[in-house]
């Protein structure tokens, strides 16, 4: 009882002398709790067999009966070996090229052409996936794309660009790199920036070329930044990227066996069965493995680098 006290009356102590903190801080946790904690009541979905007109509470519990929907079939595996593949090849691509793009804005020296190179590469983060679907049938487009065009025009065959699923997650790794590279490359420039000048200046007294530098001052130091986006990338890694997926794919089932991801399967059960309860057994699915693989590596993590852990 004495503990329960000390432990409440530190915890009133602890809000009233920063008071304003915790003030300032109650638009993102009201944002937190709104968006992100009371949504997960969803999954509550996954154990019964919902009904509209019965609501969450009033609709029958059947346990773990709308998991056999999904693992019953081979779709499961399909669709989470999918998700990762595109995931993995997302975020090393993403995460590479934003480093090689931060590393080459700040080796520029002419300050307006820094300011317009990096204007043209953070703009591709701003344009939408519905928008970046029509440029990419513009390109792929078997009888008008502007590709198979260019191997008209140098006297080879045109290639059915939508009918070789093989080709996609390559393709679709590109576009993705090509949107959000940008966009992390100012984190990481922000980091570069924030490296003190006296390592520098003491490696250029030393002799050391800029290639060294990078080398040696620079990506040692982004390491730890580099770290902790890989690990909140892979703590996403089971959630396919439905906006761009969904977009530029669409319901081409050719497609399908290496491109189709959970967030697409789940929506077109949804959408064809008109089921609630399987897809949020395909989402709970979905979110168990995604923290079981954010634990595992961030315990990885904390033996590997301890100041690059999560939590």
């Amino acid at each position: 009882m004495e503990r329960r006290r000390r432990f409440g009356g530190s915890f009133v102590h602890e809000l009233s002398r920063n008071r304003y903190l915790y003030l300032l801080a109650l638009p993102g946790i009201a944002f937190l709790v709104v968006f992100a904690y009371m949504p997960m009541a969803g999954h509550l979905l996954a154990f019964q067999d919902y009904r509209l007109s019965d609501g969450i509470w009033g609709s029958e519990w059947v346990g773990f009966k709308n998991f056999e929907f999904f693992f019953n079939g081979k779709d499961w595996l399909r669709v989470t070996l999918n998700t990762v593949f595109l995931n993995a090849l997302f975020l090393v691509t993403g995460l590479g090229s934003a480093v090689v793009l931060a590393i080459f804005l700040n080796e520029i020296r002419n300050r307006l052409f820094k300011r317009i190179t990096q204007s043209f590469i953070f703009l591709p983060y701003f344009i939408s996936w519905l928008v970046v679907s029509m440029m990419t049938l513009t390109l792929f487009s078997t009888s008008e794309g502007l590709i198979n065009r260019a191997l008209a025009a140098l006297g080879y065959e045109g290639v059915d660009w939508y009918l070789m699923p093989s080709v996609w997650p390559y393709i679709l790794t590109v576009i993705s790199a090509w949107k959000i590279a940008g966009y992390n490359s100012i984190i990481f420039l922000a980091v570069i920036t924030g490296i003190s000048s006296e390592y520098y200046e003491s490696a250029r007294i030393e002799g050391a070329s800029r290639m060294q530098q990078m080398l040696y001052i620079t990506l040692p130091l982004m390491r730890p930044t580099v770290m902790i986006l890989a690990l909140l990338g892979i703590g996403r890694i089971f959630y396919g990227d439905f906006g761009m997926i969904y977009a530029i794919i669409g319901d081409n089932g050719i497609l399908f066996p290496t491109t189709d991801v959970i967030d697409t399967y789940a929506f077109r059960a949804l959408r064809q069965l008109g089921n609630f309860s399987m897809s949020a057994a395909v989402v709970v699915y979905q979110s168990c493995m995604g923290l079981v693989t954010i634990l595992i590596f961030n315990a990885i993590a904390r033996k590997v680098d301890a100041d690059s852990r999560l939590f």
